[in-house]
């Protein structure tokens, strides 16, 4: 594989690039145009965690902030930055829990901690979300307890929500029989492609088509080493998404740090900024 096809350089002619245009959808001018878009990789750990690594858990800051995934070890990390995270949004994409996890002590230190007169955070989940998250916390606290914290909203498969100053596109994707999505984040100059957690489809190339940065999972040493149906990506699978999708760069997280790496993938790390 050539390296440089990992970070294009010749894509600001591509129709619809740096425009805000999402080819099966519309884009909303109400977004944040034009403000520069940083992303700090909160987390990066598969489903068990890297040696001391915390979970899955990106921050993009534009205007606003907005928090995709919070995994177990995120509110940690934001943390120490800072007393209590200031996030205007969080969007989670499904609900395994090195996906979501610190929802569960971020409401705890909301009610009781610093986080308590802090503004309320939106958290965008999937559709079936608020009842999911209500049973958990029959098992953990109380059924509202989600609430108390978050103003919960439902995203809709292929339907764009604002976010953060962002405009965010959920696709649905396959990750074994679970509901799980990816999101396309756009501040109408630049976008970021995510993947969470997908086996290999077409709709990846959708979901990251021409955009500037496609942060794509690959947790898998081979295919093969999958279950049936599908949850993952290998390296390879990974590469194929972002080759037929046209985006620029290419940015691999969810490894394992045990999984050796073909020399040329740029590897997520936890702590790591990205100017987009």
């Amino acid at each position: 594989m050539a390296v440089e096809a990992r970070f294009r350089d010749d894509y600001a002619d591509r129709p619809g690039h740096g425009n805000g245009e999402y080819r099966s959808g519309h884009y909303d001018r109400r977004v944040d145009v034009g403000d520069p878009v940083k992303l700090t990789v909160v987390g990066c750990s598969p489903a068990w965690p890297n040696p001391g690594g915390a979970q899955s858990g990106y921050l993009l800051e534009g205007s606003k902030r907005l928090l995709l995934d919070c995994g177990p070890g995120v509110l940690a990390r934001l943390r120490e930055e800072e007393g209590w995270p200031r996030v205007d949004a969080i969007a989670i994409t499904h609900f395994h829990l090195d996906h979501w996890g610190d929802l569960v002590p971020w409401v705890w230190g909301s009610l009781y901690g610093l986080g308590h007169d802090l503004p309320r955070v939106e958290l965008w989940l999937p559709p079936t979300g608020s009842h999911q998250l209500a049973a958990f916390g029959e098992r953990l606290g109380w059924p509202d307890m989600f609430e108390r914290v978050f103003d919960l909203r439902a995203y809709a498969e292929g339907t764009p929500f604002q976010a953060a100053g962002f405009e965010v596109v959920p696709l649905r994707l396959p990750h074994y029989t679970l509901e799980t999505y990816g999101f396309r984040v756009t501040n109408g100059k630049k976008t970021v492609a995510y993947s969470g957690d997908s086996g290999p489809s077409e709709r990846l190339a959708e979901l990251a088509r021409d955009a500037d940065l496609f942060l794509c999972e690959a947790t898998l040493i081979t295919g093969e080493a999958d279950g049936t149906p599908r949850g993952h990506l290998c390296l390879a699978e990974a590469q194929e998404a972002f080759d037929a999708a046209g985006a620029r760069r290419l940015l691999i997280t969810h490894r394992p740090r045990e999984l050796p790496s073909e020399n040329g993938f740029e590897l997520a790390y936890d702590g790591m900024q990205v100017e987009v």
